[in-house]
């Protein structure tokens, strides 16, 4: 059941849906299921042992991309590129 409620949470534009499509991509279907499944886990023990506890979701996109520094991301992409052997000039767009 657990597994069907992560399968479905994963269709959808929620932070659960992104955290499957994340996982997903990286380490396979399988396990990211499992680890929404977890989630989900998670989230329903909070609501459940604490009577005023209020769900709201946080959106796809609020750890990955709005909560992560633009200049940390910049500097890891060049360091990438540069381990990879290209030399890195940014320029204002």
């Amino acid at each position: 059941m657990l597994g069907n409620c992560a399968t479905a949470a994963g269709k959808t534009d929620t932070f659960l849906g992104e955290r499957y499509r994340r996982i997903g991509r990286r380490r396979g279907k399988k396990k990211a299921l499992v680890a929404v499944g977890r989630s989900l886990l998670v989230v329903i023990w909070h609501l459940l042992s604490t009577p005023d506890t209020r769900f709201h979701d946080l959106r796809s996109d609020y750890y990955y991309d709005t909560r992560i520094d633009p200049d940390r991301r910049k500097r890891n992409h060049i360091r990438q590129l540069e381990a990879l052997g290209f030399t890195v000039t940014l320029a204002p767009a």
